[in-house]
């Protein structure tokens, strides 16, 4: 029986992303014959195949990071323009897409996050979520030295206090 190649969501499986990734960028040669097995190892130059593999991995890697982002438009386009701002219709999609970028970086030990990951993300943000606003503010921490003012402050003015009462109930004097 032949192997699927969609499953129900139109999505390709993660083997058969990875053999058509292998398999479009050269690494699988069939029929190709094995030279120099009888070398020795210490003859051989890892340096040049480690930086030919970082090359194939980085190709393979925008290969599949070209399929999410398609993955990506062909979900939202099941999403109208009134929906764009709604988390809870756009949470699925673009979750989708940064676990896709997130997931093959794991799987081909690229790196997460990374620049072309951030050149989807950004490009999902200018294409589908550039209009949209925050219905209410969103607070930020206050700059570093306001925060200290704010920290220090009732710091230095609790001992000052805790003096003043102790000196003033010294006195003696009944308090009506």
């Amino acid at each position: 029986m032949a192997p699927r190649t969609q499953t129900g969501s139109g999505r390709l499986s993660r083997g058969l992303l990875l053999l058509w990734a292998f398999l479009g960028t050269g690494l699988c040669h069939v029929g190709a014959e094995a030279e120099g097995f009888g070398q020795d190892a210490r003859t051989s130059q890892p340096v040049v195949v480690f930086n030919w593999t970082a090359q194939l991995v980085e190709e393979m890697y925008a290969n599949i990071t070209q399929k999410c982002w398609e993955f990506f438009v062909d979900l939202m386009r099941n999403v109208t323009a009134s929906e764009l701002c709604e988390w809870k219709v756009i949470s699925r999609p673009y979750s989708s897409l940064q676990a896709c970028l997130e997931g093959w970086a794991d799987s081909l030990r690229y790196g997460y996050p990374n620049a072309l990951a951030e050149q989807y993300i950004f490009q999902s943000h200018h294409r589908y979520f550039h209009n949209c606003t925050l219905e209410h503010q969103v607070y930020f921490d206050p700059p570093e030295d306001v925060l200290l003012a704010m920290i220090i402050a009732p710091i230095c003015l609790i001992p000052f206090l805790v003096t003043l009462v102790i000196w003033r109930s010294k006195d003696g004097k009944a308090q009506p």
